[in-house]
């Protein structure tokens, strides 16, 4: 007989969740998300609109999702509590392979999004064998493996994270006497390690795509499976492999984690909010050797608790389509009532038992919460600056822009292509955002207020130097022409395309500011007198954004937080743009801009800030560029002075 779990005990000078706070709140998302289950439970529909994929994916969506959180219940308690949980899934299994029930489950050679689903059914098939599939009648148990078995030799999964879904899926049929394909997944692995980039990172698929499902899905899901029945005879030589690209991985991904636990706000699929946590719990459940096992938890949990204390999940025990609360525009097309229930990745760590000694390890905290941190991660080209003065993390970014290096022209993903990106302030992501880059941006913006956009970029430097990260990138300008409809899955816009002229952007980073430069190409047929130069600075919304705007400089203020922006030259002109409903932060953003003439050739230069507002302004910047030397002196706005070289990137037609 399996003991019961051990008594939760909190770990040692640490205000972290317990373990019992844990379960409490998985508890309470898994009730709320079940008052919504249809009469044979195997589908749950929360309220709401519609997904793009129908109620039929939908109600599959709310089953699969929650049960990933119910099997990592009920394998952490080792079956022991939690009978209600195995009854409730286990009726809903029987009704969801039956075909005749009305509230049967779409199957993936009906919709291509069960094929995700299905994934998250074997996964906790396997991780709870003993207690829901060992107790399944005959009849019940191959009509999951016919559900399941029509994935193998399925040739259309898209060659990114879906990879895994047909990983798993076979693996567990393999368990079970069911039909799998060594050469599936020969194929599949091999398409996962032409992802991996330097220092851990991968990117999901041939884009340059780096974003928090490096985390949730291309980590998350080797360690799971090789835990899966039989898989290390699949792949057994692949697991030291992965759980060191994990553990590098997890160096960088603690310093992307804000003092006040909010993730990164950055890529897509951020309405999954808390799956964020996930790569932590999966650094602790596979003994990483780097980041203790309080450092992870403790990641988590700061993570979690983030999105618990802002109203996640709602008073009604559901999660809605937003980041802290309801805001559908952050959702993709496809993205229904149930699709938020992936957030439940977050608390995978509940697959360890109360006795694991990750629940009573000292808390460590994070670099956001003690000595800060400034890092690369050189393959998508980001400068990682984590500041504990203010607790706020700043990513600047050459390199990450969802588009195919040296391929066609694309619009902008404001998700993805962005100068900045930051723990404590959001990308605008509304519909005019994915046509306007006006945040963290760069832009010629011509005569009817159409500005141009980057994607794809050439990635010209990242390193740190000393006290300062260097990035820097060029690209052709180009302004949106006549754009097809098209679905909405992260990538910028595709259709007709204006080259205008080329640009090349330099960022020297240092603790909150950025001294950024930046140079416009002379080119046949570019008119400067026509064009003004826009540099846009942090993005601030709230209910009350207050502004200002002096000479050549401008700040936006919302409560303690400050976005700023100057002409260290003075130069330029600076304003403040105001845009509604544009941000789930608040229904009202403002973004601090420069504007400056056009004259080709010449370098401009503005310095960004974002703190809080208990962070002195200092003096003015001065920044330095010699007119010949690739060394750049910028005296900051604390009176520190440093020297940053530059990579010699003029712009070749």
């Amino acid at each position: 007989m399996v003991p019961p779990p051990a008594a939760p005990t909190a770990a040692a000078g640490s205000s972290d969740w317990t373990r019992d706070e844990w379960v409490a709140f998985a508890d309470r998302l898994l009730d709320g998300a079940r008052r919504h289950a249809s009469p044979g439970a195997g589908r749950i529909t929360p309220p709401g609109a519609e997904g793009g994929y129908g109620h039929d994916v939908d109600g599959l969506e709310g089953f699969a999702r929650t049960f990933l959180l119910a099997g990592f219940r009920i394998a952490g308690a080792r079956g022991e509590g939690v009978d209600d949980l195995i009854d409730f899934y286990r009726r809903g299994i029987i009704t969801g392979v039956d075909p005749d029930a009305p509230d049967r489950w779409v199957r993936p050679d009906e919709h291509d999004q069960a094929k995700v689903e299905a994934a998250s059914l074997a996964l906790i098939f396997d991780l709870t064998r003993e207690w829901i599939w060992d107790t399944l009648d005959v009849v019940t148990q191959q009509r999951v493996i016919d559900y399941l078995a029509v994935v193998v030799g399925d040739e259309t999964y898209p060659r990114n994270n879906w990879l895994w879904f047909r990983i798993v899926v076979e693996t567990f049929l393999r368990s079970v006497g069911g039909p799998w394909s060594q050469a599936d997944i020969d194929a599949d692995l091999a398409l996962h390690d032409s992802f991996i980039r330097e220092d851990g990172w991968l990117s999901d698929g041939a884009e340059r795509s780096y974003d928090h499902y490096v985390g949730w899905a291309l980590h998350l899901y080797p360690v799971l499976w090789a835990r899966m029945a039989g898989a290390r005879e699949i792949g057994a030589d692949r697991v030291d492999a992965d759980i060191a690209r994990l553990d590098r991985f997890l160096q960088d991904a603690v310093t992307l984690v804000g003092a006040d636990g909010s993730p990164l706000i950055q890529g897509r699929s951020l309405i999954y909010r808390f799956a964020a946590a996930a790569p932590f719990w999966i650094g602790a459940i596979a003994e990483v050797p780097s980041v203790s096992p309080g450092a992870l938890r403790h990641a988590a949990d700061r993570i979690v608790r983030h999105f618990a204390d802002a109203g996640a999940p709602d008073t009604d025990d559901l999660l809605s389509m937003g980041w802290h609360d309801e805001w559908r525009d952050l959702a993709q097309s496809y993205s229904g009532p149930a699709s938020p229930y992936w957030a439940t990745k977050g608390l995978v760590g509940l697959l360890l038992p109360a006795d694991h000694p990750v629940w009573t390890a000292p808390a460590e905290p994070l670099p956001a919460e003690t000595g800060g941190d400034l890092r690369t991660v050189r393959s998508a080209g980001w400068i990682v600056s984590t500041t504990a003065e203010d607790g706020i993390v700043r990513v600047i970014n050459h390199g990450a822009d969802h588009a195919t290096a040296g391929g066609e022209l694309v619009g902008d993903s404001p998700l993805y292509t962005r100068i900045g990106y930051s723990s404590a302030v959001s990308p605008l992501a509304n519909q005019r955002a994915w046509i306007e880059p006006l945040e963290q941006s760069v832009a010629l913006v011509d005569a009817a207020g159409a500005a141009t956009h980057r994607a794809p970029m050439d990635l010209r430097q990242v390193q740190v130097q000393g006290e300062t990260g260097v990035a820097s990138s060029s690209w052709t300008a180009h302004l949106l022409g006549e754009i097809p409809p098209q679905r909405a899955h992260g990538s910028g816009l595709a259709g007709e395309m204006i080259p205008v002229t080329r640009i090349e952007t330099v960022s020297i980073v240092r603790g909150r500011w950025e001294a950024r430069l930046v140079r416009v190409e002379e080119s046949a047929g570019f008119e400067p007198g026509d064009w003004t130069l826009r540099i846009g600075g942090w993005a601030l919304a709230g209910t009350e954004v207050h502004q200002v705007s002096e000479g050549a400089a401008a700040s936006a203020i919302r409560g303690d937080l400050v976005s700023r922006i100057a002409d260290p030259a003075g130069a330029a002109t600076a304003a403040v743009v105001l845009r509604e409903d544009a941000s789930p932060l608040g229904p009202i953003a403002a973004v601090p801009v420069l504007e400056f003439p056009v004259r080709p050739g010449e370098w401009v230069t503005a310095v960004l800030d974002l703190t809080r507002d208990d962070q002195p302004a200092g003096a003015p910047a001065h920044v330095r560029i010699p007119e010949s030397g690739s060394t750049v002196t910028v005296t900051w706005p604390d009176g520190v002075t440093t020297d940053t070289e530059i990579e010699d990137i003029r712009i070749v037609a």
